[in-house]
């Protein structure tokens, strides 16, 4: 049966989904196709149960009633408000988009020449006629060729580590991204002996150090065993104690689980999706996107195989955008202000570019940096940490900020909006922030930073309750 369709979308995760609705709403016909769950990644794999399991392990860390069968159970509801349940139920989703007018099509999607959509079906294949195709189909954990050995054991995955019923003997994380971190927090503070191993010479490499510094001092005080500046290179499947899997090391060191979790990347499944029948190459298994996400006439890409980052608010925010333009609004997105954050205790967050990146660009640019250990909310949730900010010193505007302390997911916000609109220092620095608050905290870095560009006039620090506090001490 061939349909005709404005939009066809290949892949229903958060950015598929999200342009769908918006196509619908816009009074566009619209299909969108998935060879597995709609919804994506995000509800079933990784963002939501991720965030239940560390929500249980903060609990249990501090003397909770929080077992990890009770954890568990809240995992699966979180996911599919039942349990247990050994497949996610998409019904949902399914149900939302087909209420909004989408036609939904479970099956393997592919690109036959240009406006042309096929779809593998369990009834047979279905040609869809597109005015624009959107390529949105996310991406899968990266399993790597080089490390020998690891074909003779069943690694775990994003996939594996956030709905496993059973809590691992030892676990080894191979990566130190947000899955590794936060997946080597949960499985430490329900007492499995883990150990996470980077190639980079920190953890959460690509934050800001300190950042990865306060986040790295939280994990080792929860007993996970660090390794930095190596990587594996070979697993000896059972051949460690009570049969946990060996993993040798680059530095010479043998390290042992029963479980290993690879998070050290992700690949988008780019193969068999048909692109090169509308003449789109690729570069080392990627595409690259104009500045309005066309990979080809009349085809779009979103989501993490658009890059520049890869983030569910990211994928929500370019589904957007692209619904729009590829019916026909003359539009570009805006990345200057990407916020990114993991959910360790304590969170880190941050957004925008650090003070060597600021210089690199050419900026006259400087950084102001509080330490959140010294600062009254510090000194409330005892907390280390800190928050920095990136400034740039000839146009007055903020270039990044980064924190490193509880809410710091929350408190990024107010710099994201600045960084995007170019708000101007002083009216940052003159903006009245609650106290004491990890917010609060930020805004005492703008007005610093404006009294040292000698244009704010303020007299009261963040800080100035915490002095007076150890004065009377």
């Amino acid at each position: 049966m061939n349909q005709t369709f404005d939009l066809v979308i290949i892949g229903a995760g958060d950015a598929g989904q999200t342009a769908a609705h918006l196509a619908r709403k816009l009074g566009r016909s619209v299909a969108i196709v998935d060879r597995e769950l709609f919804g994506g990644s995000c509800p079933f794999w990784a963002c939501m149960p991720s965030k239940a399991l560390l929500h249980a392990a903060a609990i249990h860390n501090t003397g909770g009633d929080y077992a990890w069968q009770h954890a568990s159970d809240f995992r699966d509801w979180m996911i599919v408000r039942e349990q247990p349940r050994d497949w996610p139920d998409d019904g949902g989703h399914v149900n939302d988009l087909e209420a909004s007018g989408a036609v939904v099509i479970r099956g393997e999607g592919r690109i036959a020449g240009p406006g042309t959509v096929v779809v593998t079906t369990a009834g047979g294949e279905r040609t869809l006629a597109a005015t624009s195709i959107l390529v949105s189909v996310g991406t899968n954990s990266t399993i790597p060729d080089d490390i020998d050995g690891l074909d003779g054991i069943k690694p775990w995955t994003n996939r594996e580590a956030t709905t496993t019923r059973e809590v691992p003997r030892s676990l080894v994380v191979l990566g130190a991204g947000p899955t590794g971190v936060e997946m080597s927090q949960v499985y430490a503070r329900y007492g499995v002996p883990t150990v996470l191993v980077s190639l980079h010479e920190r953890i959460n490499p690509h934050d800001h150090p300190r950042s990865s510094e306060t986040v790295d001092a939280a994990l080792r005080r929860d007993g996970v065993d660090i390794r930095t500046g190596v990587r594996a290179t070979r697993v000896r499947p059972g051949a460690g104690r009570d049969g946990a899997h060996g993993i040798e090391l680059s530095d010479g060191a043998t390290v042992e689980g029963h479980e290993v979790l690879l998070a050290i990347g992700r690949t988008a499944p780019l193969d068999g999706l048909g692109l090169e029948t509308v003449g789109v190459t690729f570069d080392d298994g990627l595409v690259h996107p104009d500045d309005q996400f066309r990979i080809a006439d009349g085809v779009f890409v979103a989501g993490d195989p658009a890059g520049p980052e890869m983030h569910t608010h990211l994928a929500v925010y370019q589904g957007e955008v692209v619904a729009r333009i590829a019916l026909g609004e003359d539009v570009k997105p805006d990345h200057r202000a990407i916020p990114h954050a993991i959910y360790t205790d304590p969170q880190a967050a941050g957004v925008g570019i650090q003070l060597n990146e600021a210089r690199k660009r050419g900026y006259d640019a400087f950084e102001e940096t509080q330490d959140y250990g010294t600062t009254s909310p510090g000194y409330i949730a005892e907390a280390a940490g800190h928050v920095t900010i990136t400034v740039d010193r000839r146009e007055r505007v903020l270039l990044g900020a980064f924190i490193a302390a509880p809410g710091a997911a929350d408190a990024i916000g107010e710099a994201v909006l600045a960084i995007k609109t170019r708000t101007p220092l002083d009216v940052l620095a003159d903006t009245i922030h609650p106290f004491p608050t990890t917010v609060r905290v930020l805004g005492g870095l703008f007005s610093q930073a404006a009294t040292r560009l000698g244009g704010h006039k303020g007299t009261f620090r963040f800080d100035d309750v915490s002095r007076r506090r150890s004065r009377h001490e």
